[in-house]
């Protein structure tokens, strides 16, 4: 059987299959419409079967199209890899690296310049803070943050950047609520905490359970947490160094507690092989070096 099928229609039938559309996956394979059609349709005739019910307004995957897509996802990816892995021994590092991360500017400093000393690598960059497939969608590395101990993936994680974080509150919310003496009184006053990212609402103290604490403003974003508690909206944990100048003016508070929150982490993972794709190899390589260069009083 396989030798009656070629692999540009295997590539077609996928492409169309994850973007529901025969223009969009052209587009994205960078081939005429037509073509791409025919492929599939050249598949559908050699199995004798529909992969794709097609209509004037939708597509939708048939049994058989989602069995062959979910069946031939892992083996392009792996063929992908291999050749990718075959082409590095050749003068230059290339190939496409898909990456999802958080939208912080020195990544964005780190990232260009290795694409521009790699030419020929080809960079497809999602930036999310809370990124929950990305592991399950095809991207070779995923940067996302962490408090104590993650999740298991089945993915390799490495530390790229711990920040040691503390709890603090402005001068203002200390005059309406008193200042809490333990883990257990904190859980009772107002917070700031994250919507999702850090996955959700509990505080993470070392050798502690999570804390469940009561928040009326969830928020993804550093920044915003970060304003929210020198608004006087709720005590909150931060990175140290991002609020250290704040500290240090009086504009926030650090509250001693009879334990440290888990430090804020930044990890890298990816694919649990034996061995990490060249590229990625490459890239936290160039990330580790970056971060010296950048942030070396974050380090």
């Amino acid at each position: 059987m396989i030798e009656k099928i070629e692999l540009q229609w295997l590539l077609s039938f996928q492409t169309v299959y994850e973007q529901l559309s025969f223009k969009q996956a052209a587009k994205q394979l960078q081939v005429p419409t037509s073509n791409v059609s025919r492929h599939v349709a050249l598949l559908e005739q050699q199995l004798n079967l529909r992969l794709l019910e097609r209509t004037t307004r939708k597509m939708i995957p048939t049994a058989a199209g989602k069995q062959l897509y979910q069946s031939i996802m892992p083996l392009t990816h792996t063929m992908n890899d291999v050749l990718e892995e075959v082409s590095l021994y050749g003068d230059s590092l290339a190939g496409h690296l898909k990456i999802i991360m958080p939208d912080l500017p020195f990544l964005a400093e780190i990232i260009a310049d290795f694409c521009l000393r790699h030419p020929q690598i080809q960079l497809s960059c999602d930036t999310q803070l809370n990124p929950t497939a990305g592991l399950l969608e095809g991207f070779d590395l995923v940067l996302r943050f962490g408090r104590g101990p993650l999740e298991d993936s089945g993915w390799v994680a490495r530390e790229v950047l711990r920040w040691p974080s503390c709890v603090v509150a402005a001068p203002q919310l200390l005059e309406h609520h008193p200042l809490p003496q333990s883990l257990d009184e904190l859980s009772k006053a107002p917070c700031v905490t994250s919507l999702s990212v850090l996955q959700g609402m509990p505080w993470r103290f070392k050798g502690e359970q999570p804390l469940q604490v009561q928040s009326g403003y969830k928020v993804n974003s550093g920044h915003m947490a970060k304003t929210a508690a020198l608004k006087g909206l709720g005590f909150a944990i931060l990175p140290t160094h991002a609020c250290q100048a704040d500290i240090d003016n009086g504009s926030l508070i650090k509250i001693d507690l009879n334990c440290e929150p888990e430090d804020l982490v930044l990890y890298a993972l990816y694919s649990g092989r034996k061995y990490p794709l060249a590229k990625v190899k490459a890239f936290l390589e160039h990330l580790r070096l970056g971060l010296i260069d950048l942030v070396p009083d974050e380090n």
